[in-house]
């Protein structure tokens, strides 16, 4: 690391910096900052069977350090990774045992440690200006905490879904009977080959707290810039969902291109350059953040 009176003369990378999050459990941190001023923090949260360095986001959290934010990426405590190993399902317990309060949780405690760190970067966070990026899941999760949360001064969603329901919303009621019966269903990662266990507890956390689990009721009642992005060609969530969420608020600005949930991207990403439609999001985002 470079230092020089507080000052930081080159791209940053700061990996894997630990707090504790729900439960206790560990959450990995990512700080990519290329900045000698106080900067506006970008903070993103990964979706469901995801991680913070899935499809190297390295390279994304590069473009908007150089577009002049601070990038903060994290892996949710109960995503099934561990600091050692932040790119494996190394703890399924930790997997099935994850649920919408904890990720709300953990994202909380992302925040509030942005807001307060005391890391040799402190001094060039400008703290009074967070905004959240959120894919997939991560997206509705971040719908949901910035209606919340007077810390949050835009948000951007990927891919986001409308509904607290993965991934079950789709599920017969026999397969629901069954998971209730045995408490626990498995869900295939077809990239890893596992079979990824879900406790019936995800359920009863989403029955339990449904109504503050509204993600278009929370997203209608945003007073903050927001920009929607999705890929008109998603099979995991569908493009009608984006077209919801900007219908309950029509001051969002929504953006679409032809893709698919991830944006053209896969993991591992082997590349040093973003596929198209990847490129297109990520420049569309920084020039939202870039808005006055």
């Amino acid at each position: 690391m470079l230092f020089a009176f507080g000052l930081i003369s080159t791209m940053q990378f700061f990996k894997n910096t630990t707090i504790h999050g729900a439960n206790d459990y560990p959450i990995a941190i990512d700080v990519v900052l290329d900045t000698a001023i106080p900067a506006p923090v970008v903070i993103y949260a990964h979706g469901f069977n995801g991680f913070k360095d899935w499809g190297n986001m390295d390279i994304m959290a590069e473009r908007f350090a150089a577009a002049g934010f601070v990038f903060v990426k994290f892996n949710f405590s109960h995503n099934g990774t561990s600091v050692q190993e932040p790119e494996e399902f190394v703890n399924l317990e930790a997997f099935g045992n994850n649920n919408y309060s904890k990720q709300l949780e953990d994202l909380d405690k992302v925040i509030a440690w942005v807001a307060n760190n005391e890391e040799p970067f402190a001094p060039l966070l400008q703290t009074n200006q967070i905004y959240l990026i959120g894919h997939s899941m991560g997206g509705g999760m971040s719908i949901l905490k910035a209606a919340n949360d007077p810390r949050i001064k835009k948000l951007i969603t990927w891919a986001a879904n409308s509904v607290c329901k993965t991934p079950w919303g789709s599920w017969s009621p026999e397969t629901m009977a069954e998971w209730k019966a045995t408490g626990v269903a498995f869900y295939h990662n077809g990239r890893t080959g596992q079979q990824m266990p879900l406790y019936y507890q995800l359920y009863e956390d989403y029955e339990k707290h449904a109504p503050d689990l509204d993600i278009v009721q929370a997203m209608a009642s945003l007073q903050i810039p927001v920009l929607i992005c999705h890929g008109t060609s998603d099979t995991a969530v569908s493009v009608e969902s984006a077209i919801l969420l900007q219908s309950v608020l029509p001051t969002a600005q929504l953006f679409l291109t032809d893709s698919d949930h991830v944006f053209g991207r896969k993991h591992p990403w082997l590349y040093d350059f973003l596929p198209e439609a990847m490129e297109e999001v990520v420049q569309r985002s920084i020039g939202f953040l870039k808005e006055q």
